[in-house]
Formats: structure tokens, C-alpha cells, sequence
């Protein structure tokens, strides 16, 4: 992969937070894009967890076309190959291997792949980008590791997911080498088998003015 592709950062500096959804049904996914977007998080990450998801991610897509909506959890390039038909903008991923490098590049879409060690952010760097998920945040090291990996690895910049809370997100938000937090408290299931659109448009409220 020659050079890092400025696209991804472009995305994450979008908004402090990106929401992390897993939806259940094509319906409130659509609800729940409306509400995200309206709260002031234009980026949004799916998590191919549920069968439905590629659905869910077209619906979004064309109920919401200025939001950014990608993928998360990818793990193949068939995967991939479905994100992009389905009008997705990003790709993301718990980690990485070298065929999914290659995938991603190949199918041309913006790609965060997830990293736990400084050995997977040296392969990352060797394909090329400067820009990963870090995950699981809190579980493979928090603030202190990413303030670690600022040292050798200066120019690289991060989206910390998994763990994170709204009470947590501003410490990340506060490290220089962290452009946003992945977080999964705006949507999480209590609110979605509520269906309290509202409420997940004030949690976005609160999370677009991070780290506050």
C-alpha cells in the first residue's frame, strides 16, 4: 500500500466520538441514524454482528446520505466487497491480517484496522497507513499505553474502542495522539429495546461537544 490514505483521518476528525451500533432491525437502524445525526455524530460504525447489519448499513445509507456510515467488525474481503455495494464509507476492524490489508486495499475504501500491540501497529506501518483502532482500549493498556506508543511512534494517531463510557471518552479525547473514541453508550440495548430515539439524540448531543 504506497502512502497512508488521508481519507480515514478525514473521517475520524468528523466528530470526537463515532458510535459503535449493532442493530437488530432495518427499522429502528434507520431511526437510530436519524437520531445520531441530529445529535451531531455524523459517523457512524455498524458492527456486522447481527445478520441483518449489511441491510441495515444500505438502509441507513440511504435514509441519512450526509451521514458517513461504515462497518465495523470486519474480518474478510467478501465482507468488504458487500460494505462497499451497500453505499458503506469506512471499513473497521478488531485486527488485521495480511490478506485483509490487501483486501482492503484492493476494494478502496477507507480502512481502520484495530491494533493491541506495538508489533500489529508495526505490520500496520509497513502496509503503509498511520492511522488505527485501538482495541480493546481499555482491556489492552487505556491511556497509558496509547501515551507510550506517542513516543516511537509519534506521527501515528488512534481511535480508541472498547471499554469507553462517557465518563471515560475525555481522558482519551485529551491525548495528542488520538483523533476520536469509538463508543457503544449511545446505543446501547436497554435504549434500542426502548426505541428512546430521544434519548440516544441527547446522549449525541453530549458526546459531539467531547471532550468539553
Amino acid at each position: 500500500m504506497s502512502g497512508a490514505d488521508p481519507r480515514v483521518r478525514a473521517v475520524l476528525k468528523l466528530a470526537p466520538v463515532i458510535p459503535v451500533f449493532t442493530p437488530d432491525n432495518i427499522d429502528d437502524a434507520v431511526q437510530v441514524a436519524h437520531a445520531l445525526f441530529r445529535g451531531g455524530l455524523p459517523v457512524i460504525e455498524v458492527t456486522l454482528r447481527t445478520p441483518n447489519a449489511m441491510e441495515a448499513i444500505k438502509a441507513m445509507v440511504e435514509a441519512v446520505p450526509d451521514a458517513v456510515v461504515g462497518a465495523g467488525t470486519v474480518l474478510d474481503a467478501r465482507q468488504l466487497e458487500q460494505l462497499k455495494a451497500a453505499g458503506g464509507r469506512f471499513a473497521v476492524s478488531p485486527g488485521a491480517t495480511d490478506r485483509l490489508y490487501a483486501a482492503a486495499r484492493d476494494a478502496d475504501l477507507p480502512f481502520l484496522p484495530g491494533v493491541a500491540t506495538s508489533s500489529e501497529l508495526m505490520r500496520g506501518l509497513e502496509y503503509g497507513l498511520d492511522t488505527f483502532k485501538f482495541f480493546p482500549a481499555v482491556q489492552a493498556g487505556g491511556t497509558a499505553m496509547l501515551s507510550a506508543w506517542n513516543g516511537p511512534f509519534g506521527d501515528v494517531r488512534f481511535c480508541p474502542t472498547g471499554g469507553i463510557s462517557a465518563q471515560t471518552a475525555s481522558q482519551f479525547l485529551h491525548l495528542p495522539n488520538v483523533l476520536c473514541v469509538g463508543g457503544s453508550w449511545l446505543t446501547t440495548r436497554e435504549l434500542l429495546q426502548a426505541r428512546d430515539w430521544a434519548k440516544i439524540e441527547q446522549l449525541a448531543r453530549e458526546a459531539a461537544v467531547l471532550p468539553g
